[in-house]
């Protein structure tokens, strides 16, 4: 318990993705199922979202297709199984530009958006690059980055460069350049409002897919856990592995409290149901008084 509630909703998923994808190296070990969820946080006044999804039609929806997306819901429809609007959310924390993350904005007409500079910078001049270099582009929506201007324009975007401190009671951003993308964020909630907390969660954004990022395979009980980067970085793994360290030591190392809303098996971790569309809602915590919206 604590100041906030955290819930992680699934808006869509791709029955079967590549292993690889998710786990560098692992090649020719299969498939797996990958949720396409967002993060709601709600206490201290506030509704935040870390990520927001992806507008299904346009070049959204061709990548959706592409990559294999199934059973796509508006944010409407999914934030209905918490009992809140998406006119009701106030804050967005971007993690990264990639069209699952970025690319629904116009489904939160009262929020205000935070980004790293870098990241948006640096996708605009990825933007410029001759067309055989457009692998850097693979999952990013070209529109998405000038919707991003135009929250700019409307003063309803903030850059920041580097990490920032309670942007919200107790809600800190951090950053990982170089490595997923140019200028990956994850947040951290601190939900006793403590520097070292031991009520604190992790919420990853694409730096960590699933358990085994953090764990390893596990193939073998007699080694150590090991950190294993996710399968697609525009900058380094060794960024990957930096970023994955800096997270865990937020929170003391416990795995439990690094939040990788692509990981199926949160729902073996967390308490959780399958709403009537067919979607998982993960609850993670539960602020003080809260009442469960899985139970």
């Amino acid at each position: 318990m604590g100041k906030y509630s955290i819930w992680v909703c699934e808006y869509s998923y791709v029955a079967s993705y590549h292993k690889s994808g998710v786990i560098y190296g692992a090649h020719n070990e299969g498939y797996v199922k990958l949720p396409y969820c967002y993060v709601v946080i709600q206490g201290e006044g506030h509704v935040a979202m870390v990520d927001v999804g992806f507008n299904n039609k346009d070049y959204g929806k061709h990548l959706g297709d592409k990559f294999g997306v199934e059973n796509w819901r508006n944010p409407s429809t999914v934030l209905a199984e918490i009992g809140i609007q998406p006119e009701q959310v106030d804050t967005c924390f971007i993690t990264h530009c990639h069209f699952d993350h970025f690319g629904n904005v116009e489904d939160f007409p009262n929020a205000k958006f935070y980004i790293q500079e870098r990241e948006i910078s640096k996708w605009v001049w990825a933007m410029s690059l001759p067309d055989r270099m457009r692998w850097i582009m693979t999952a990013v929506d070209p529109g998405d980055i000038v919707r991003g201007v135009a929250l700019a324009r409307d003063r309803r975007l903030e850059t920041v460069n580097g990490p920032m401190t309670d942007v919200l009671p107790g809600i800190d951003l951090h950053t990982a350049f170089d490595s997923h993308t140019f200028g990956s964020m994850w947040v951290t909630v601190r939900n006793d409002g403590k520097a070292q907390s031991s009520d604190s969660w992790v919420l990853a954004g694409d730096l960590v897919y699933v358990f085994e990022n953090l764990k390893g395979p596990g193939a073998n009980v007699d080694l150590e856990d090991i950190y294993v980067p996710v399968g697609l970085a525009v900058g380094s793994q060794t960024n990957l592995i930096l970023a994955t360290e800096d997270m865990l030591s937020q929170v003391g190392h416990d795995v439990r409290r690094v939040i990788p809303i692509h990981e199926e098996r949160l729902k073996d971790a967390f308490p959780s149901r399958i709403t009537s569309e067919g979607l998982r809602v993960t609850e993670i915590c539960l602020a003080d008084g809260a009442t469960s919206k899985v139970m």
